[in-house]
């Protein structure tokens, strides 16, 4: 036996002495984007446990290797370290490219800059994951409000649509995990389709100054993500769990995150909310229930060089409409009005009946990215949406369990987008965009369909480019062109198609005449009782921006932008045509209207001391072609009289200011203001602008303490002043009942009001990877009677009452 151990022990030592490990390894390190050498990088071979640098020119050797396996870790000042294993058979020369800008890692790398800006010079705030868990039971409207210059405008309180700067609807740009929301945005009373805890980090952009997102932003741009991929092997989550007294309202939300360092990643989300009906300070307000439930799935990989993902999300929305707004005719909303008290008031309940909304929300994006060396980064996205609309009016009959508005949009995009970043001191952007849109409303409702079928075409293309001069300044500029082309069907009764006088404007857009069932093609007949019209509208847009950026010093810059966007009709304004029941209104649109074209200027200032922030931000914006909605008359229906509302056109100017600041006392006091002011002028009519959010100004005093288990109190006084400046559409109109001509006031605006918020905070280690967040909130502490002014259903009952909210968050 020992003979064989000896033959083994000579065979394996022959082995070893016959192996040559006399290989040279030569490297050579560059910075990815520009191909610059990097010297003094540290490079550990995990083979040899040693270590070596490179030189001036960013090479290195490694001598006497043998065959095998080698494994390089390099690591450089501003790069995130790199793995690289070789197949050493000989002698090897390789060239590695670093990422030299950590910025530019900020999606994938552990220490990104969560901070970073979509924008440099426009006017653009962030809100963190930290702020939005405070509004997990609420919206997306209600924690946009944090940004100074938002606020909103609302059906009842669970229909919260954004405003910015005085500018709501289809002037704002939405976007979720940068796909364009399409969600029938057109009317006051539809919110956006986005569930806020799939949200991660919001930035609010006022103003078009995000030229690669739309140039029809004249309002602003809203962008949502969610939580940033971690190259890193991770398994984590949170849940949070909430419960208010107003409404008896309960909700859950989760989320899974897995993620690996190899770039490969999965999460899932879910969130459930159920409301009974809300309460205002001295009564219910029936049928305001909310039933929402949604899901979001994301995965794929991602790496510094290329990377894809696909993202799915749902949500489902049924609203309740306060029962007291479905007025019948003009005598029922008069009485509304006078009265203190809405006309219907039931006891608490979960129910949700007529009038009410059911949405449906889905979409799906499918994204994929290249980097390339010396050059930039090219990326490919396509994305698709379909929202099912329901609005169900209070009906009897057959018809009782029909919507009265069902609308079905489905939306498909595609998107190319270049990124020239070899300088990092000039950036360049362009991109191209192409979205087919296609609308069904569905004619068998028993209703005339107040929005028709259309098929919407959009082409797209932008250029931005961005230059760091220097330390003080960075200048950047965009131009956009968009062509937008509405092709609709739609049916128009003859004797509204005369009053509107389109017989004289639009009628080669007829196609046919109806008589009762039957339609007669090729045929323009006035005794006909609808004409079937073919409305085809073809628009280009052009926009522009450009801004600068002056750092005065270390604690403070000015910021200057200029923004030109043009914006054109929507659907609702080119057709509406028909009875809003819950309005209590005709809505009137106008085949006439033109694009609006905004001219922006802002300029801010902001202030970063140590114990002391400011930021000022002021801006004037002249809109031609403005595009608003207002009273123009009553008229008599089967269902009553109805005042009419017709969409039109003037030219306009807003300009205010919104101011922020934070004052930390000590380690443990500080106290926070916001506050924004506005202004609207009508310079065709020389009047106000309608729908002007009014002056208002919160300040919140915070208490902190970290030893106490990072325990946090705060209070917070909202004071919002009465609209004094606002046009007179008031108008006169005869109620049969009565036999007697009455003036119905829709304009004057309610008091001012003033209330205070508490909140407070405390957080718990569970285990060494768990923790316990838990919150409680108070809104409208003394339980104050008010009227917001931006409240369409101010006419009916008052705003809510106290809410107290006790929630629960587990990181895990």
């Amino acid at each position: 036996m020992k003979y064989y151990s000896l033959i083994v022990l000579f065979s394996f030592c022959s082995f070893s002495i016959a192996q040559k490990c006399d290989a040279v390894f030569l490297g050579e390190l560059k910075d990815f984007h520009d191909n610059t050498p990097l010297n003094g990088a540290t490079i550990f071979i995990r083979s040899l446990n040693k270590y070596t640098s490179s030189d001036i020119n960013g090479k290195f050797k490694i001598e006497n290797l043998c065959n095998g396996e080698l494994t390089l870790v390099i690591t450089h000042l501003a790069c995130e370290t790199k793995t690289v294993t070789y197949n050493i058979t000989g002698d090897m020369f390789q060239s590695i490219a670093l990422e030299h800008h950590i910025e530019a890692l900020n999606e994938v790398s552990v220490k990104a800059v969560v901070d970073k800006k979509e924008t440099k010079t426009a006017q653009e705030t962030i809100i963190k994951s930290g702020t939005l868990r405070r509004y997990s039971n609420l919206s997306i409207g209600d924690a946009l409000k944090e940004v100074p210059g938002v606020s909103s405008i609302n059906t009842g309180n669970t229909i919260v649509k954004p405003i910015i700067n005085g500018l709501y609807g289809s002037r704002l740009l939405i976007l979720n995990n940068n796909v364009r929301l399409q969600d029938q945005e057109w009317g006051v009373e539809h919110a956006p389709n986005i569930d806020i805890n799939s949200a991660n980090r919001i930035s609010v952009i006022k103003g078009s100054g995000a030229l690669a997102y739309g140039g029809d932003a004249v309002g602003g741009v809203i962008v949502i993500n969610p939580a940033r991929t971690i190259l890193k092997d991770s398994l984590f989550g949170k849940t949070i769990v909430s419960g208010q007294t107003n409404s008896r309202g309960l909700s859950v939300s989760t989320i899974l995150n897995k993620s690996f360092s190899s770039g490969w990643f999965a999460n899932i989300q879910g969130s459930l909310k159920r409301n009974g009906d809300f309460e205002a300070p001295d009564y219910m307000l029936t049928n305001t229930g909310l039933r929402s439930n949604g899901i979001t799935l994301q995965g794929g990989k991602k790496t510094f060089e290329s990377g894809f993902e696909v993202f799915y999300s749902y949500l489902f929305n049924e609203i309740g409409i306060l029962r007291s707004s479905h007025i019948g005719n003009i005598s029922d909303l008069v009485n509304a009005i006078n009265s203190q008290k809405p006309q219907v008031i039931d006891d608490f309940g979960y129910d949700i009946n007529a009038p009410k909304q059911e949405v449906t929300h889905h979409l799906f994006k499918a994204t994929y990215y290249k980097r390339f060396k010396n050059f930039g980064k090219i990326n490919l996205q396509y994305d698709y949406q379909n929202n099912q609309r329901f609005e169900f009016d209070i009906r009897v009959g057959d018809d009782r369990d029909k919507p009265a508005l069902d609308l079905n949009l489905q939306t498909h995009t595609l998107l190319a987008d270049v990124q020239l970043d070899a300088d990092l001191n000039r950036k360049t952007n362009f991109g191209l965009m192409g979205r087919y849109q296609d609308n069904f409303a569905n004619p068998d409702t028993g209703i005339r369909r107040l929005i028709p079928d259309y098929d919407k075409y959009d082409f797209g293309a932008y250029l931005t480019s961005e230059w760091i001069l220097n330390e003080t300044f960075t200048l950047d500029a965009g131009l956009r062109y968009d062509f937008n082309r509405i092709d609709s069907k739609k049916f128009y009764r003859t004797s509204r198609w005369e009053e509107r006088g389109y017989d004289n404007d639009f009628q080669d857009i007829i196609i046919a005449s109806v008589y009762g069932t039957d339609i007669v093609y090729g045929v323009i007949d006035p005794d006909a009782s609808d004409y079937l019209t073919n409305p085809v509208f073809n628009f280009h847009n052009f926009s522009a921006s450009a801004g600068v950026r002056y750092n005065l010093n270390e604690n403070s810059y000015l910021l200057g932008n200029y923004s030109l966007s043009s914006r054109p009709p929507n659907v609702s304004e080119l057709f509406s045509d028909g009875l809003h029941h819950s309005a209590a209104r005709i809505e009137l649109g106008d085949l006439r209207l033109d694009q609006e074209i905004s001219n922006r200027i802002a300029l801010s200032y902001k202030l970063e001391q140590s114990n002391f922030d400011l930021l000022i931000e002021g801006y004037y914006n002249r809109i031609s072609d403005f595009i608003y909605l207002r009273p123009t008359g009553v008229e008599q229906t089967i269902r009553g009289a109805f005042p009419v509302w017709e969409f039109q056109q003037t030219q306009a100017e807003l300009f205010g200011i919104d101011v922020a600041s934070n004052l930390n006392f000590n380690d443990n006091f500080t106290w926070r203001n916001k506050s924004s002011y506005i202004k609207g002028n009508d310079l065709s009519l020389g009047i106000d602008l309608i729908d002007m959010p009014a002056f208002n100004t919160i300040n919140t005093l915070s208490y902190r303490n970290e030893k106490w288990n990072n325990f946090s109190a705060n209070l917070t006084s909202e004071w919002v002043f009465e609209q004094k400046d606002f046009p007179d559409f008031n108008f006169e109109a005869f109620v049969p009942t009565t036999n007697e001509t009455v003036l119905v006031d829709i304009s004057t605006p309610p008091p001012a009001y003033h209330l205070l918020h508490f909140y407070s905070d405390v957080s718990f280690n569970i285990s060494a990877k768990t923790n316990m967040n838990i919150s409680l909130n108070i809104n409208n502490v003394f339980n104050i009677n008010y009227r917001a002014y931006l409240n369409r259903l101010r006419y009916f009952a008052d705003d809510l009452g106290r809410n107290i909210t006790l929630q629960l968050q587990i990181n895990y």
